[in-house]
């Protein structure tokens, strides 16, 4: 298993260097100029050429992502050119590192920018993923033995009528139903979870509510699927001739194997939702990754733009190392292949 896992560890290092490049050259090297992509819609001629030497972009691309690279392990000064520094120094600002670029829309560095709205979409990812896992799994798995049944129609039923709501909709009306006018729940906010844990999951309820809503219909369905087809596997029934409890023979048997497409499904939704929910945030105005790409987006902010999509980027690649190592946990085939 250790030896599994460095092969994965490996091999994302090496995915995460070719993103790396791939999202740079795609930015940095493209026919566009990114110097009057990093000063909004205000950009005059004068402020585009400072902006290019301040973010070193009349340099070699070659030396661009050198310098970008080195900002992700120290710190780095904008503009980064020691002849200058000597002779009139000019640094904009200093970021710490890891540096992921200075935005010169919002005044900032893109690594603040993130740092802000990280907790909010870790939570509203992380919380809504629990919950979704727990209502569609088990969900999926009583459908699946109660077959034909009508708790079987009522749950693939509530399911469907899920899957075929949009996040906004569901979003809007527990917003203003719960929250605004029978005032069940606060209205949603965002409270750090080491102030306040409570009103941290009470802030959050409504948003969990709407992703688990839509995620978990999918799961309801994937889980049933899948379950169906292990509980007719021929080991199932050997299992159940030798007298093992029904119990067991659910949980030990017919949910492991069906496992594995589920946890390929979760590990790519949660690494998506990481990378930051959009609407959800700003259905319920939480200024979250989701958010921070809109607004960079609409302002044209391209240093948050590259910022967020590297993280977005770290996300899925994590997640699928995280798939991976739990492939090897629930079938031992796997790690030794």
């Amino acid at each position: 298993m250790f030896f599994y896992i460095i092969r994965r560890l490996i091999a994302v290092v090496a995915m995460l260097f070719v993103i790396s490049i791939t999202t740079f050259l795609l930015f940095y090297a493209g026919p566009n100029d990114p110097a009057r992509l990093t000063c909004a819609k205000n950009c005059t001629p004068a402020t585009v050429e400072a902006n290019r030497h301040a973010l070193g972009l009349d340099k070699p691309i070659a030396v661009q992502y050198g310098a970008f690279l080195k900002g992700l392990v120290s710190e780095r000064s904008f503009p980064d050119d020691p002849v200058q520094e000597r002779e009139a120094p000019q640094t904009i600002t200093k970021c710490a590192a890891p540096c992921l670029g200075y935005s010169f829309v919002r005044q900032t560095s893109v690594s603040s920018i993130i740092a802000d709205g990280l907790p909010v979409t870790v939570s509203l990812a992380v919380g809504a993923f629990v919950l979704w896992m727990l209502v569609g799994v088990t969900s999926g798995v009583i459908a699946a033995l109660r077959r034909g049944t009508f708790v079987d129609r009522g749950i693939v039923g509530v399911a469907l009528i899920g899957f075929s709501l949009p996040t906004f909709f569901i979003g809007l009306l527990l917003l203003n139903f719960v929250a605004i006018k029978w005032q069940l729940v606060p209205y949603p906010a965002f409270t750090p979870f080491f102030d306040n844990p409570a009103q941290w999951a009470v802030g959050l309820i409504l948003p969990w509510i709407t992703l688990a809503a839509v995620y978990a219909a999918s799961y309801v369905r994937l889980t049933r699927a899948y379950m169906l087809e292990t509980m007719s596997e021929d080991y199932i029934r050997t299992a159940r001739a030798k007298g093992v409890r029904e119990g067991k023979v659910v949980r030990r048997h017919g949910l492991r194997a069906a496992l594995t497409p589920i946890v390929t499904a979760a590990g790519l939704d949660l690494g998506g939702l990481l990378g930051g929910v959009v609407i959800t945030e700003a259905v319920f105005n939480l200024n979250g990754l989701g958010r921070a790409a809109v607004q960079a987006v609409t302002n044209v902010d391209l240093p948050t733009i590259v910022g967020l999509v590297l993280v977005a980027s770290l996300f899925v690649v994590i997640a699928n190392l995280i798939v991976d190592v739990l492939y090897g946990v629930i079938d031992p085939r796997v790690r030794l292949s």
